[in-house]
């Protein structure tokens, strides 16, 4: 009997449609090559949805979220509807609704791709960024006193459970323990000033490493991680942070690896439904244009295969995209990669071909 799943479809704002294109088109292959059959589901989320409906996220439509295998998200923003509107309307409510609580951000050097860091090749930048992804300051607890006088106070809690810290923690030593030779887990946090929440992670992550004795356990100063990022992106091989560390350290990884254009990410809940995405915005001004570099995108699709147990498809797919990297395209940049949006998604088709069956 065929391995079967049921895979939402979010194609979103902007170029969007455009990248999530290519990463069914390889989906279509790769299942065929591999022997599983996928279901799409499509919704129209997004801003022109919110504009026409004045809702970002009907709650009928999260229900039907919740029962599908996986979610395949192409870009959510719109010039025309208010920033924050459709990010929380949408994201965060989806993350949040699904306890998607590990957002999970692989910094990959491919060959072929140019690195701002200066000599560094991809055998030097290969981590993994564990993100906790339901709690600290986006949690969304705290308000206003007196807005918009002079004496205004603004207050927006971190937000820091046991439960929420020990599972993102447990999830990042299990992830070290299968991942490589390596099997060093760095915790990013700031302990030197924030005592309280900080303390807890280093607790946590104290306790859950004695279960973990083959994991090398390390530690950094946000400060300092993101300086031997640049400096030394080969001391990392797996790190765990918080909620807003992680928004920040995940973007310098997005530039180190070569940009937004191969930045693919996810959303996990590994006991329900994970939601996978290419990490760029919807670039609207070249949405229409077919000059978007889509890998990012075919990325994303790799990660939710290699999520739902197809690891030999996830595996093939982040292989063609090794070939067309290092043999075919000029560069990353939209417009400047040689080919167009529509070719380089059949580059990486035809590049699935030669991969080997796993």
């Amino acid at each position: 009997m065929a391995r079967s799943y049921r895979i939402a479809v979010v194609a979103g704002d902007g170029t969007g449609p455009e990248v999530i294109r290519e990463g069914l088109k390889v989906l279509t292959a790769v299942s065929d090559l591999t022997g599983f059959d996928a279901e799409l589901i499509s919704y129209p989320l997004g801003g022109e949805y919110y504009l026409k409906s004045g809702e970002a996220l009907p709650d009928s439509i999260l229900e039907e979220l919740k029962t599908v295998s996986a979610i395949y998200l192409g870009a959510i923003g719109h010039p025309d509807v208010k920033p924050g509107i459709l990010e929380q309307g949408i994201l965060l409510k989806i993350r949040f609704a699904l306890d998607q609580y590990i957002n999970l951000r692989p910094v990959k050097l491919f060959p072929g791709v140019w690195t701002p860091l200066k000599d560094k090749t991809p055998e030097q930048i290969d981590f993994v960024v564990v993100r906790e992804n339901t709690e600290g300051l986006y949690a969304g607890i705290g308000g206003n006193f007196k807005k918009g006088t002079p004496e205004e106070v603004a207050v927006q809690m971190d937000v820091n459970t046991r439960k929420g810290v020990e599972r993102c923690v447990r999830f990042a030593y299990e992830l070290t323990k299968n991942r490589s030779a390596k099997k060093k887990l760095t915790l990013c946090a700031k302990t030197n000033v924030l005592t309280y929440a900080h303390d807890l992670w280093v607790r946590v992550f104290e306790a859950v490493g004695r279960e973990y004795p083959q994991v090398t356990q390390d530690y950094a100063h946000v400060d300092a991680l993101v300086m031997w990022m640049v400096r030394s992106p080969e001391f990392f091989d797996v790190v765990v942070t918080n909620n807003m560390f992680g928004d920040i350290v995940t973007d310098l990884g997005a530039m180190i690896q070569g940009g937004l254009g191969i930045a693919a990410g996810g959303n996990l809940n590994p006991q329900g439904v994970s939601m996978f995405e290419p990490i760029g915005g919807s670039a609207p001004k070249y949405a229409g244009k077919n000059v978007i570099n889509p890998l990012a995108a075919i990325l994303a699709l790799g990660m939710l295969l290699d999520h739902l147990g197809e690891k030999g498809a996830a595996l093939r797919v982040e292989e063609a995209v090794k070939s067309v990297t290092a043999t075919k395209l000029k560069s990353l940049a939209a417009g400047k990669m040689g080919y167009s949006t529509s070719e380089v998604g059949d580059l990486v088709v035809e590049a699935l071909k030669t991969t080997e069956a796993v």
